[in-house]
C-alpha cells in the first residue's frame, strides 16, 4: 500500500468532498494500484498555493490506456472528446 499525494483544483476538490465525484482523470505518468491511497491536496491556481484542505481516498480501481488502444478511432476522439462516467453503487 502506497500513499500518493496529488494537487486538485478547488471545484473538483469540493465535488469529491461532497461525495458527488468519485473518480479522478489523471495523466498516467505515475504508478498506482488498487489498495493504494490517493491524498488529494486542494490547490488554488490563482494563488499558486495549497488551501490547507486535504482528502485521503482509497483507490478502488485503476484503468490505464493510451489513445491508440481505445475502441474508437483517434479522429472521433479528437472531434467528440472522451467522457468519464461515474456510477452509483
Amino acid at each position: 500500500m502506497n500513499r500518493i499525494e496529488k494537487k486538485v483544483h478547488p471545484q473538483y476538490f469540493q465535488k469529491i468532498h461532497e461525495g458527488k465525484k468519485n473518480f479522478e482523470l489523471r495523466l498516467g505518468d505515475w504508478h498506482c494500484q488498487e489498495g493504494d491511497y490517493l491524498v488529494l491536496r486542494e490547490w488554488c491556481p490563482k494563488k499558486q498555493d495549497y488551501t490547507g484542505r486535504v482528502l485521503e481516498k482509497e483507490i478502488k480501481y485503476v484503468a490505464k490506456f493510451k489513445l491508440d488502444e481505445l475502441f474508437w478511432h483517434r479522429d472521433d476522439i479528437e472531434e467528440h472528446g472522451i467522457q468519464i462516467i461515474s456510477l452509483k453503487d
